[in-house]
């Protein structure tokens, strides 16, 4: 075999392969699986932080009450925020609501208690998978009196109004852009950035859907390019002009959900 075509054949092999794992993992995550949730009363204060995946004010930034809490057997340290899930109350009759689901995206951190048992007020301590969410989505699927209650979960696509929604802070040279609305797979593993006087250039996550780069990229419109875990890429052009300014948000290209 001449060597151009061996190359060639590896590299439509490799693609091949990753494409496949990549519809795999997320396929099987599609499956229900067994888990416990349970609910909090929201607050004035929580709404506007926006919990451990910096999404700010839920409201305001379009995810609304339909979000969750995830324990840190689901959170894997904060590349799950943007996923979106399906639960559903089993296994108890007095309380579940017969015939009923919530869809939710995830948004926050449930973190553990090592003060108390897993079985006992530690819902949230390894290894328990663990969904936390507003009172008003847990009354969905089954009565608060309930408490902690079992639950089956199954990753889902998530569907969102408008484009994805890219919010830029920093000072001089630093630059933290936050990737949300995310439709699609939801989850974010992969940005960049491109001024009109630069390449491409690789973001690092700072924390939950928080990406940062040093760089000089002021008086340049900006564009994106976001890759989710499902292994799509989208590229956003030109999405923030020339006099962008620190704390603006803008809006880019979707994801097909």
């Amino acid at each position: 075999m001449p060597s151009s075509l061996f190359i060639f054949f590896v590299f439509v092999v490799r693609n091949l392969l990753v494409t496949t794992m990549a519809a795999g993992s997320y396929s099987a995550l599609s499956e229900w699986r067994p888990a416990h949730a349970t609910y909090y009363a929201p607050t004035e204060q929580v709404d506007t932080v926006g919990g451990a995946c910096g999404y700010g004010d839920l409201l305001r930034s379009g995810y609304g009450m339909s979000t969750v809490g995830l324990s840190s057997a689901l959170f894997d340290r904060g590349q799950i925020c943007g996923a979106c899930f399906e639960i559903r109350c089993v296994e108890d009759l007095r309380w579940c609501i017969p015939g009923t689901s919530i869809i939710v995206t995830a948004t926050n951190f449930c973190a553990p208690n090592y003060g108390l048992p897993g079985d006992g007020g530690g819902h949230c301590n390894p290894p328990n998978k663990q969904f936390v969410m507003p009172i008003a989505s847990f009354e969905k699927i089954a009565i608060w009196k309930a408490g902690n209650m079992p639950v089956q979960y199954r990753r889902i696509k998530c569907i969102k109004e408008g484009g994805l929604r890219f919010t830029i802070d920093g000072s001089g040279f630093f630059y933290s852009v936050l990737v949300g609305n995310v439709a699609g797979a939801g989850d974010v593993v992969a940005v960049k950035i491109r001024g009109s006087r630069t390449g491409w250039l690789p973001l690092g996550r700072n924390w939950g859907q928080n990406w940062h780069i040093n760089a000089d990229l002021k008086e340049q419109p900006l564009s994106f390019e976001v890759t989710t875990s499902d292994g799509i890429t989208v590229t956003s052009y030109n999405v923030a002009p020339k006099d962008w300014n620190f704390g603006q948000t803008f809006v880019g290209k979707q994801f097909e959900s």
